[in-house]
């Protein structure tokens, strides 16, 4: 997600791919989200998988060896499960999914694969970050008004991004936390809060001219929170490419990076907002 940059200007050229992407990305979001059904399920299921396969791609360079078949096969299980029973029997994939990683790896273990606790936990731990949070999405295009409710949790991820590459550009100073993220400060952060909670502001009172039950105030509170904790979906996707020496996860969306890139923030607004409404309404 968001770029809390320290002043530097990026060449036009890859200004241009970005927008680029956009073009073509924004409009194709927002059409699969108006649709909703199944075709948000499954679309939400594609990306998650693709953007599994970015992650153990990563852990993969690390000398790890987590299953991409356990991976892809529950975390579009549990988009599916969401879709179609809500929580309703997520213990049961939950235990599932424990038991069948253990033994494929236990597995591995007799066949020589001396790291095999370790890509055990890499397996369970990346389904529950990618599968359980991504579902999320699911859960909320479901609510009543999940249309609107979408288009105010997400769109506010943009909006905070841009109101801090605009901050970081013009004021950013103080590192905020240079052993994970050189690039991003203080300055871009707070920047990206002020904009983001404006900005969910103005979503929210437009929103409520078709969805009745979405306030003003309330498009203040979820610019606020998702403003401020959001970021750190971004943070820790940019300590697991760190640790393995990588400035993208892929080059799916070009100067994009990959789809884990694009996503990696939205994953913790997806958990937050869903709660946030639940608790508002």
């Amino acid at each position: 997600m968001a770029r809390l940059l320290l002043p530097a200007m990026k060449p036009d050229l890859a200004l241009r791919k970005r927008m680029l992407v956009n073009i073509v990305m924004v409009p194709g979001l927002i059409l699969v989200t108006m649709l909703g059904g199944w075709l948000f399920t499954i679309f939400v299921a594609v990306v998650l998988v693709i953007a599994a396969w970015e992650l153990w791609r990563l852990l993969r360079k690390g000398g790890n060896s987590p299953s991409l078949v356990v991976m892809g096969i529950f975390i579009a299980a549990a988009v599916i499960l969401r879709h179609l029973l809500g929580f309703e029997h997520s213990g049961l994939w939950l235990s599932v999914l424990i038991l069948l990683a253990m033994f494929v790896h236990t597995i591995a273990m007799q066949k020589g694969r001396t790291a095999a606790a370790t890509d055990f936990l890499l397996t369970t731990g990346s389904v529950l970050y990618l599968g359980w949070l991504g579902s999320y999405a699911v859960s909320l295009r479901a609510l009543e008004n999940g249309l609107y409710w979408v288009l105010l949790v997400f769109p506010i991820i943009s909006i905070a991004d841009s109101g801090a590459y605009i901050f970081g550009r013009l004021f950013g100073k103080h590192k905020m936390i240079p052993l994970v993220s050189p690039k991003k400060s203080w300055e871009g952060y707070i920047g990206g809060i002020l904009i983001g909670t404006l900005g969910g502001w103005g979503l929210a009172a437009m929103w409520h001219l078709v969805a009745a039950n979405m306030l003003p105030w309330h498009g203040l509170i979820f610019g606020a929170v998702v403003s401020i904790l959001a970021p750190f979906g971004d943070f820790g996707e940019s300590m697991i490419k760190r640790q393995f020496d990588e400035k993208d996860s892929g080059n799916l969306l070009l100067e994009h990076g990959g789809l884990l890139d694009r996503m990696d923030s939205s994953l913790w607004a997806a958990a937050i907002g869903f709660y946030l409404i639940q608790w508002l309404l």
